[in-house]
């Protein structure tokens, strides 16, 4: 047997309906769609899938939620007690915080939350940090050294 040998199956392939050929063929006048009605028209008879007929359909029924503000700035946070992992008075960069897998993204905003506690000092470069967080850092002996 050769590629070119293979077949479908016996009465897996159907002759297409050719419709609008006359009342002989079977298909002529009304070409199968019925009489009247909107999905018997020409060109505008499609129907959404959505269409219910008249009804209010399932989008428009189903309550809308969420809001996002348009100047919501998307920060990712590191707490002050997930900094305790780096050694005493070392620079902690966004790209340090990436490769200990605190952020997903170095060059994304960072915001430092007052999460935990820290006993080292460290000098933290971050975009944002709240005032605990900032207090904290500072009574252990570090800074913090915003970015933007």
């Amino acid at each position: 047997m050769k590629l070119g040998d293979l077949r479908p199956a016996r009465g897996a392939v159907h002759r297409r309906k050719r419709r609008g050929i006359g009342t002989g063929s079977g298909h002529g006048g009304t070409c199968g769609r019925g009489t009247k009605g909107q999905k018997a028209r020409t060109g505008k008879g499609k129907v959404h899938i959505y269409m219910e007929g008249g009804q209010l359909p399932l989008h428009r029924r189903v309550p809308k939620l969420g809001f996002t503000p348009f100047g919501r700035v998307p920060f990712q946070v590191v707490n002050v007690g997930d900094l305790a992992a780096f050694g005493a008075g070392s620079q902690v960069t966004p790209a340090e915080l990436k490769a200990r897998g605190l952020v997903r993204k170095a060059d994304g905003p960072i915001k430092l939350l007052a999460g935990g506690e820290l006993s080292i000092s460290l000098v933290v470069h971050v975009d944002a940090a709240s005032e605990a967080a900032r207090r904290k850092v500072e009574a252990a002996g570090g800074q913090v050294a915003e970015r933007g």
